[in-house]
């Protein structure tokens, strides 16, 4: 199963399964017609079938795509709480192959209900791309069928999933990546080398900078789509009245609303915070861990449905008395700061579209205090970094190999962890002082229960 090692853009591909869908759409009366070509040169008994659950802005625009240009790889079942979206998942995926092979496909299964998916035997890894509050129990229960797992960001909605998610994982022995694609963009991985093998002296304190999101927004109730399972996307989560700007648009992918509830997540300190704080702790060696003191303040709206912080800035300190600082103020980005000089990296490309993050003004992806830094060669004796040219691609690997990924699901829920941490100063007022080993807060019954959420039957882990 070796995976193609130049995949075509994300853009090219985006184009041409967009004519794909249209050829599909007017053959769909045909026969499916599937020669060889459809998956190149990979035999049919060595290819990783894969359902992708949740078919949204994200599957479409990164999960999907930059899984069906592997020819180790078939994607041969999707699935969506929102069947209009499910459809037009499945359609997606048939337009591809029926582009790639000039001829009609509709070998794509559609399903409603994710233990569905997960209970066919047939299917050997699922794409996990649906709201946070679903990523750990869907997770938990894909690697308990068996399945090997690629997991969008952030791992889990409180620690306490977290932790229960890299439970399964190593219980039943499968592989699981974390969507945290920067650590397969050479100019990250190139950072955090340097600062790892002490071009910038010995590190003292890392910044992260990310955007805020906007608050407030109104909306009345209305009635449920017949078409949309909002039960069951609710999952663990309080019963709320529905409204499209809570959940996510019915014509269009563009940026969900649920983004912006902390009912389903924590806002962009795990939206964002989940790549940019799994760089820092990259860099740091800090990859199993997490910081020791945590505190700062945030501004969260009074009135909308809109809920999720918006400006703020919080502070940590990690066991190696790294001081690490978050904040929307800061560059976007990560600046790591040494007794000798600083590096900054930042995402470029891959950014989805209708993502704040795509209108950043400064677009460096790599900077430093001295140019002789980012010219330094990385000698063969010193640390280097898993090199991966593409994570999806990475992922598809491990499967093969069952050797563990680039972003493993401890590291993703420690990064995660740190995130949620953050999220909770914001909020408490007070230092909170954190035992990474045992995963509590010390002598703060009070913030103990923050790592947890009531769960609502029947949707608990």
């Amino acid at each position: 199963m070796t995976t193609s090692s130049h995949p075509p853009s994300r853009r090219a591909f985006l184009t041409s399964v967009g004519k794909g869908a249209a050829t599909a759409s007017l053959l769909a009366a045909a026969p499916a017609i599937v020669p060889a070509s459809v998956f190149g040169k990979t035999s049919p008994g060595n290819r990783i079938n894969v359902g992708a659950i949740g078919t949204g802005r994200i599957s479409r625009e990164h999960d999907m795509p930059e899984t069906l240009v592997f020819d180790s790889a078939r994607i041969t079942a999707v699935c969506d709480l929102d069947r209009h979206r499910a459809e037009d998942g499945q359609r997606f995926v048939n337009g591809f192959y029926a582009t790639s092979a000039g001829a009609p496909y509709d070998g794509v299964a559609r399903y409603d209900d994710y233990r569905e998916l997960l209970a066919n035997p047939d299917i050997d890894a699922v794409l996990i791309s649906t709201p946070d509050h679903w990523h750990a129990p869907i997770a938990i229960a894909a690697v308990e069928a068996g399945k090997d797992v690629y997991l969008q960001k952030p791992a889990s909605l409180t620690i306490a999933e977290g932790r229960a998610l890299s439970y399964a994982v190593h219980r039943t022995g499968r592989i699981l990546q974390i969507g945290s694609q920067n650590r397969s963009l050479p100019h990250f991985r190139y950072a955090c080398e340097l600062v790892r093998n002490g071009r910038i002296g010995e590190l003292r304190t890392v910044e992260v900078g990310l955007q805020g999101d906007p608050a407030g927004e109104t909306a009345a109730e209305m009635p449920v789509p017949p078409h949309f399972n909002y039960d069951a996307w609710l999952g663990s989560t309080p019963v709320v009245p529905y409204t499209e700007r809570r959940v996510h648009p019915q014509v269009g992918y563009d940026r969900p609303g649920w983004l912006r509830c902390q009912q389903f997540g924590a806002g962009m300190i795990t939206g964002w915070g989940a790549h940019h704080i799994d760089m820092a702790h990259w860099g740091m060696d800090s990859e199993y861990t997490g910081p020791v003191e945590i505190w700062g303040t945030g501004e969260f709206p009074t009135r909308g449905l809109w809920d999720v912080h918006g400006a703020f800035r919080t502070e940590a300190t990690y066991a190696n008395g790294v001081h690490m600082i978050v904040s929307d103020a800061l560059p976007t980005g990560v600046r790591f700061i040494g007794t000798e000089g600083w590096i900054h990296v930042n995402r470029v490309s891959q950014v989805t579209g209708s993502d704040p993050m795509a209108n950043l003004t400064d677009r460096r992806a790599l900077a430093s205090s001295n140019p002789a830094i980012l010219t330094s060669v990385v000698g063969p004796d010193e640390v280097h970094l898993i090199d991966s040219a593409d994570h999806h691609g990475n992922w598809l690997e491990s499967i093969r190999t069952r050797q563990q990924p680039l972003a493993p699901v401890e590291v993703g829920h420690r990064s995660c962890s740190a995130c949620l941490l953050h999220h909770m100063a914001m909020k408490a007022g007070r230092r909170l002082h954190w035992d990474p080993v045992r995963e509590k807060f010390r002598n703060d019954d009070e913030a103990n229960g923050w790592l947890s959420r009531p769960q609502r039957w029947p949707y608990t882990i």
